[in-house]
């Protein structure tokens, strides 16, 4: 909680120095958030949203525990965006260059819940 978000950065290791928009801030982008989470489980995941949904089953969303993968944005093609769910309405995520990670209450947000595509479990 309250690591900087940096577009790209992020590993199985912990917080790194992002790319492009990242390039000088240490911290997490979405995908570099969970793929770091899911290692402490001793799962491997992709450092890209898109391929993160690919990666374990689709649960639905009544069935979701904590630490399931929940995608948002795309429209038909990719997800944009991936979270941990917590608990409740609650997920924890690396929002946005500016932003830091933080706990986010999705179905209480418009916008993720018209954005929302799905929950996966890895493993």
């Amino acid at each position: 909680m309250g690591v900087s978000f940096s577009w790209g950065g992020g590993s199985a290791k912990g917080p790194t120095i992002g790319i492009g928009r990242g390039a000088g801030t240490r911290g997490f982008d979405c995908s570099g958030l969970t793929l770091y989470a899911w290692s402490k489980a001793g799962i491997t995941l992709s450092h890209y949203t898109g391929a993160q949904f690919r990666q374990g089953r689709r649960i639905p969303f009544r069935a979701r525990r904590t630490g399931d993968l929940v995608f948002f944005g795309g429209g038909t093609g990719d997800p944009t965006h991936v979270a941990l769910f917590l608990r409740d309405g609650l997920m924890i995520h690396a929002p946005r260059t500016g932003d830091v990670v933080r706990k986010t209450n999705f179905l209480a947000s418009p916008y993720f819940r018209s954005a929302y595509r799905g929950v996966v479990r890895p493993g």
